[in-house]
């Protein structure tokens, strides 16, 4: 299986070209910094992820993905190689973008911080660990 899970912050904005041919096809091509879990000597520490993204994925990237949008990937891994101008074989390794979403909210990125979602307060939660359910609102829940 071949899948993969990504969440950062785009390095830059998204470049888009246009495929040649009977049916011209966007494709999208951007860095994502993914924040490491563990860091090394107390300093952030990220990996720098080359994404491409084709069709109406890569169309919905140029129209509202820029630098510093957080997003969400699924997709898959590629490696090819090709050789360069100086005779040098160069291999690459990309993100092939299945799904793409936001991370954050409009509000959360334009402030430039990050959303955090916090536990109940323990006064709000009963002595069972739940958090206790206001009368009145049980019938909007979708599990009644």
């Amino acid at each position: 299986m071949n899948k993969v899970v990504l969440m950062g912050r785009l390095t830059r904005d998204p470049e888009v070209r246009y495929s040649q041919g009977e049916r011209s096809m966007a494709i999208a091509r951007y860095t994502v910094a993914v924040d490491r879990r563990f860091k090394r000597d107390g300093e952030n520490s990220a990996d720098f992820i080359q994404c491409v993204a084709f069709d109406k994925t890569a169309e919905f990237a140029e129209k509202y993905y820029h630098q510093g949008t957080k997003v969400a990937i699924v997709g898959r891994i590629q490696t090819g190689s090709y050789t360069n101008k100086e005779g040098q074989k160069v291999y690459t390794t990309e993100v092939v973008v299945e799904e793409q979403e936001f991370a954050e909210s409009k509000a959360s990125a334009s402030e430039g911080g990050y959303q955090q979602t916090s536990r109940p307060a323990p006064s709000q939660a009963a002595g069972d660990g739940f958090m206790n359910i206001p009368d009145g609102i049980d019938e909007e829940l979708p599990f009644n």
